[in-house]
């Protein structure tokens, strides 16, 4: 049996090399060994995401690189058969960010900063729209009737935004990529509908929206179900002519818009001029690569 004496003594020796590495310190009087972090660190961003785990790798230039080209959860170390701490508190805080990036909703104030107009599909509520993907296709009779007054009919393209599964995502790209979308529309000479906000949509919900709108081509930007490296990542689902239950094959995808990937400037210019293709080529999704 270790009598309490010497427990005393190998936890201020633990704590003592602790300290000699920097990571804690010893607060207090002199002979006082209770730890505490140096300075708080959000353990979900990118600059503690980059830092090396591993002790003494054989080649720490290499596993640097690495680490800058992939999202990858390389070099992060372990203790014993386990993860670290570390790594875990970052699992655990990437992981409740996935989750509120599909439960929350999209804050009121962008919408009306954005002065979009909004409405919702058949979805009651979150729950609904986890579990019956159906309703999310669909615009509520409400919606249907708020999108005919106050939008503009028949445009060449008709823009707006669903929260999908991630109104993290639409919080931080809508605002930089709709002028971008609108303006470099506009630019091509193009009829722009009225964008709106759609609450609780689906992707195909862009199908609902052509029959309703009458508009040729029908972009959404969406919230993608996010993943454990990013809950922001929103997609733009592109389609011309489109109609309640067509195929799948028939939308053309720009994907991963968020600040690591492809930024949403940038896409929004892209965007752009893949919508002037299909319009000239009269066609979207795998027809238009015939």
């Amino acid at each position: 049996m270790i009598d309490e004496k010497l427990v005393q003594l190998i936890t201020e020796e633990v704590i003592r090399q602790l300290a000699a590495t920097g990571r804690v310190r010893l607060p207090g009087k002199e002979g006082s060994f209770v730890p505490q972090l140096v300075e708080d660190e959000d353990l979900a961003s990118p600059a503690a995401k980059a830092k090396t785990l591993v002790e003494d790798p054989e080649d720490p230039e290499a596993l640097a690189r690495m680490k800058k080209r992939t999202t990858a959860r390389i070099g992060v170390g372990n203790c014993g058969p386990r993860l670290n701490t570390r790594t875990l508190l970052t699992l655990r805080a990437d992981h409740a960010a996935a989750r509120d990036a599909v439960f929350k909703d999209v804050d009121p104030a962008l919408i009306e900063r954005l002065g979009l107009v909004s409405v919702e599909t058949q979805c009651d509520c979150k729950n609904t729209y986890v579990t019956r993907p159906d309703l999310g296709r669909k615009l509520s009779e409400e919606a249907v009737e708020t999108l005919r007054a106050r939008c503009t009919a028949a445009p060449d393209v008709q823009i707006f935004a669903a929260d999908g599964l991630s109104s993290t995502a639409i919080e931080s790209n809508l605002e930089r990529i709709l002028p971008v979308l609108t303006d470099g529309l506009k630019a091509k000479g193009l009829k722009v509908g009225t964008p709106f906000y759609l609450r609780y949509g689906r992707v195909a919900s862009e199908d609902h929206v052509s029959e309703v709108l009458g508009a040729k081509v029908v972009c959404v930007l969406i919230g993608e179900r996010p993943g454990l490296a990013t809950a922001e990542s929103m997609s733009a689902y592109i389609v011309y002519n489109a109609y309640v239950g067509m195929p799948e094959s028939k939308r053309t995808v720009v994907s991963n818009i968020h600040r690591n990937g492809l930024t949403a400037v940038e896409a929004g210019a892209y965007i752009v001029e893949v919508i002037g293709q299909i319009l000239e080529k009269k066609a979207s999704g795998v027809d238009l690569v015939k």
